[in-house]
C-alpha cells in the first residue's frame, strides 16, 4: 500500500525531531539522485570529485593543505546542485524567453565558473608549493 501524498507543500512542513531528520536526510537522497540523472555537468564533477579526493587525502600536504583540496571540490559540487535548483526552477514556469530567466540561469552559470576556478587555482597553487 503506498502513502497518500500530501495536497500542497505546506502539509510536508512543521514535522520535528527524529521525524524533520529522516524526511530531510530522504529529501537530499532525491535530490543528489535527480541530479546525477537529468544533470551532465554534475555527473561529471561527480567523477572528478572521486577521483580528486582520494588524491588530495594521499597527496604529501598538510592537513590544511588537504581540506583546501577538497573543500574546493566539494564547492563545485554544491554551486553545480544549487545552479541545476536555480534551472529547474526557471524552467517550471515555460519554455517562453524572458530577460529575468535568462539572467537567472547566466548567473548561475558564473557561479559554477567562480567555483571551478577556485579550485583550479587551490589545486594549482597547493600543487606548486608541494612540488616545486
Amino acid at each position: 500500500m503506498t502513502k497518500p501524498q500530501p495536497k500542497d507543500a505546506s502539509e510536508l512542513k512543521g514535522k520535528t525531531g527524529l521525524r524533520r531528520l529522516i524526511n530531510a536526510t530522504r529529501y537530499s537522497a532525491q535530490g543528489f539522485k535527480a541530479a546525477w540523472k537529468t544533470e551532465d555537468a554534475f555527473r561529471q564533477e561527480s567523477v572528478l570529485a572521486v577521483i580528486l579526493i582520494p588524491v588530495a587525502v594521499l597527496l604529501p600536504v598538510s592537513l590544511v593543505y588537504k581540506l583546501l583540496l577538497i573543500g574546493s571540490v566539494i564547492l563545485v559540487l554544491i554551486v553545480e546542485v544549487l545552479n541545476s535548483a536555480i534551472e529547474a526552477v526557471v524552467d517550471r514556469f515555460g519554455g517562453e524567453i524572458h530577460p529575468l530567466s535568462g539572467k537567472a540561469k547566466d548567473l548561475g552559470s558564473a557561479a559554477v565558473l567562480l567555483a571551478l576556478t577556485l579550485a583550479i587555482i587551490t589545486w594549482g597553487s597547493i600543487l606548486a608549493d608541494a612540488f616545486l
